[in-house]
């Protein structure tokens, strides 16, 4: 089974669905519960926040931001263009069909075509299922894992 993902920008309208997406177990257990934001954190142009869809069904969020929007940031020392990702499956009725590998994998294709010449991404080191999805599509552990002020990461990179 082949499906086709929409990526669309979140807006203010979104908050809600987001909330409600948060609210879910399987979310709050990897997720911090304050996070998403509030409008001012939608417009900071350090990260793309997007709705993903299939046959038209909103299921996830996923962002993507410079590695170099905070100097602090564990991916800072990437090479210029670089960028990090975050997501989470919100539906619950979506989780274990393999939409998690297929649509951060068509955005990953979208960013590479972009230009963009490395991708990070940092799942806490006991979230295995995300480990085993990033490892799929060609993520690599950069280093061990480590505390950072987003919390216990394991820095991991894809590179096209």
């Amino acid at each position: 089974m082949t499906h086709q993902y929409s990526f669309r920008r979140a807006t203010a309208d979104d908050l809600p669905l987001l909330a409600a997406w948060q609210a879910n177990p399987h979310v709050r257990a990897w997720w911090d519960a304050d996070e998403p934001y509030d409008a001012s954190d939608l417009a900071d142009p350090r990260v793309a926040r997007w709705i993903v869809s299939t046959a038209e069904r909103p299921f996830a969020f996923m962002q993507d931001y410079t590695a170099h929007g905070w100097e602090d940031h564990h991916f800072a020392g990437l090479p210029q263009g670089a960028r990090g990702i975050d997501q989470f499956i919100g539906d619950p009725q979506m989780v274990g069909l393999g939409h998690g590998s297929a649509f951060i994998g068509a955005r990953m294709r979208a960013l590479f075509e972009a230009g963009v010449p490395v991708i990070g991404t940092d799942p806490h080191p006991d979230n295995h299922r995300a480990i085993a999805v990033y490892r799929k599509l060609g993520f690599a552990a950069s280093g061990p894992a480590r505390q950072t002020r987003w919390g216990l990461i394991l820095p991991m990179l894809a590179r096209p």
